[in-house]
């Protein structure tokens, strides 16, 4: 799908002063009588889920779409995919477009899977021939081969939606639109979905993808645009802009808690019950260190003070680059630690006998949740940053060293090739 006017070699899509709104009804004339007696017209008012948005997508990136529920990000990606109509501004878009929103919509719950993936398949656009040759790639990235002959009705939830996102998925669009299917499925399914997105990157396919899986954003994506009530709030690195939406959302929940120390941004929020006194680190000689040698082993110590008796709380301890890729996390419930605790003090401590970090400048992180991490009682960022020594000779291709052999042998003559 090309869009009149448009310009190649440029973005995939450009978004250019979108506004949509909504009319939200305080009562609906639900009879004749009742349109009569309000002269016709029912009441509401207007919300505006879009304010004159703005952002370019470039060709063969993925992008992403960042912001609290209601933040407009849904919406913007529905316009883009032309299931609605924004009301002022205009999307171009070069390529073609499959839209994984609402896995399974088209599905009929009397048909059979078979019948299904010909029925949905030709909504999103593909012809009988196509779905034919593309039909048992399909079923078998759904995983529902032996129920693909009963009605849909019959489906776990699960296989409604794995079947509805393999439909989508083998279009083999141009562009692919990607509204929180991240965790659709088991744990092998999700791994299949992650490599299809990587196998649409490396074929130099855009994607355009909304996710409140802030950790999958930073990784997944090279940009994102984060949308607040509807209006644009900033467009960059995925990266360095995930961290500060994360901090922002934090800061509004908790309050802003942040101070200045070392010239660093200290975040520091959750419900109070449990609270991180400090981060230290100490090297194998008991010393507090903010500086290591590669290669050397460490202690990470966490102080923490409680004002309740809490069970089976869970530590946990990431480390970031400064600009907020995060490198490594762990705590005590993977490690099959627990522990209950009595209101006052305490210490816990993670001992690493060898890091394989490399030059580089590292952010702590530190964090007290409940036993299902879904409840923070306290979460640190910035209070504690850590620098690490370069290995020598240097490894240049990331934050790691693996401090390997390199060894060469000669397996014969090859002959050179004679020109003509």
């Amino acid at each position: 799908m090309r869009s009149p006017g448009f310009v190649r070699g440029g973005p995939a899509v450009r978004v250019e002063g979108v506004s949509k709104r909504f009319r939200l009804y305080h009562e609906r004339n639900q009879s004749l009588k009742a349109a009569l007696m309000r002269g016709g017209r029912a009441k509401y008012d207007e919300f505006w889920a879009l304010r004159d948005v703005s952002f370019d997508v470039p060709r063969g990136s993925t992008f992403g779409l960042i912001g609290e529920n209601g933040s407009g990000k849904s919406t913007m990606l529905k316009c883009i995919a032309r299931i609605l109509q924004p009301d002022a501004g205009q999307i171009a878009i070069d390529g073609s477009v499959a839209a994984l929103l609402e896995l399974g919509s088209g599905f009929h719950p009397e048909l059979s899977g078979r019948e299904n993936v010909f029925l949905n398949a030709s909504i999103l656009g593909m012809r009988k021939a196509e779905v034919e040759k593309r039909f048992d790639s399909i079923v078998d990235f759904a995983g529902v081969r032996d129920f693909i002959d009963q009605p849909v009705k019959n489906y776990s939830s699960v296989m409604y939606v794995r079947l509805g996102f393999s439909v989508a998925i083998n279009m083999d669009p141009e562009i692919l639109l990607v509204d929180e299917v991240l965790a659709v499925g088991d744990s092998s399914f999700q791994d299949k979905c992650m490599e299809k997105f990587v196998e649409f990157r490396r074929a130099g396919k855009t994607v355009i993808i909304v996710s409140h899986a802030m950790s999958s954003m930073r990784t997944m994506c090279d940009e994102v645009a984060w949308l607040d009530h509807g209006k644009l709030m900033s467009v960059g690195e995925a990266s360095d802009l995930v961290s500060d939406y994360v901090d922002h959302v934090h800061d509004a929940v908790a309050g802003d808690k942040s101070d200045e120390s070392d010239g660093s941004i200290r975040t520091h929020w959750g419900s109070g019950e449990a609270r991180i006194e400090s981060l230290d680190v100490v090297d194998d000689a008991g010393h507090e260190v903010r500086e290591l040698p590669f290669g050397s082993g460490f202690t990470v110590r966490m102080k923490y003070r409680t004002s309740t008796q809490i069970d089976r709380p869970v530590f946990g301890l990431g480390i970031e680059t400064i600009d907020g890729q995060m490198l490594w996390g762990s705590n005590t419930r993977e490690a099959n630690t627990e522990v209950d605790i009595a209101a006052g003090e305490g210490l816990v401590e993670f001992k690493v006998s060898a890091s394989p970090l490399q030059g580089s400048r590292l952010a702590l992180v530190g964090s007290i949740t409940d036993h299902s991490t879904t409840h923070v009682y306290d979460f640190v960022r910035g209070e504690l940053y850590l620098n690490i020594a370069n290995v020598r000779p240097i490894e240049s291709g990331g934050p790691i060293a693996l401090s390997g052999t390199w060894r060469h042998q000669s397996l014969g003559r090859v002959e050179a090739a004679v020109r003509a």
